[in-house]
């Protein structure tokens, strides 16, 4: 026998496997959003983490894999009558990795407007430099170009294969 509700059990039971994602537990953290972009030396990544109190959020790098975890609590109910509950309550969890190029040394957050704002400068060694080009000083104590062409030859040989 078919229910009334038989055409919303799908919608349903898809609904209900999303919502530890949307609402957040311990066991199955909800997503932050995130912008990220890098500007000039530095590589910025804002998450937006409305209405949680800046005591509860949680920064730390451990391995390369940067981790931003967050927990806005449940109000407790007491005497209220529910109408509406649309905001997202729970643990709210977001990881990247971090790649040799950036100093995880260095990083800062600053948590403002609902907004954490990482900000992760580009590693020195990582950093375009310029070398400096010295003339004058190609024999290395040969004479003439042609022994130096010599040594470039032998290393420099393409390989032919018949």
């Amino acid at each position: 026998m078919t229910s009334l509700l038989d055409p919303f059990v799908d919608d349903l039971d898809r609904l209900s496997a999303r919502l530890p994602r949307i609402l957040g537990t311990a066991a199955h953290p909800a997503l932050m959003r995130m912008d990220a972009w890098r500007d000039g030396d530095t590589m910025i990544a804002e998450l937006d983490v409305p209405g949680i109190n800046a005591n509860s959020l949680d920064v730390t790098v451990e391995r390369g894999v940067l981790t931003v975890r967050a927990e806005r609590e449940e109000p407790a109910d007491g005497d209220r009558v529910w109408v509406t509950s649309e905001r997202p309550h729970g643990v709210f969890i977001r990881q990247f990795y971090l790649n040799e190029q950036l100093d995880s040394d260095r990083i800062s957050a600053d948590y403002t407007n609902g907004v954490l704002r990482l900000t992760i400068p580009l590693d020195t060694a990582a950093k375009a430099r310029k070398i400096a080009i010295e003339a004058g000083r190609r024999d290395n104590g040969r004479t003439g170009d042609r022994q130096h062409l010599h040594w470039a030859r032998r290393w420099l040989r393409p390989i032919v294969r018949h």
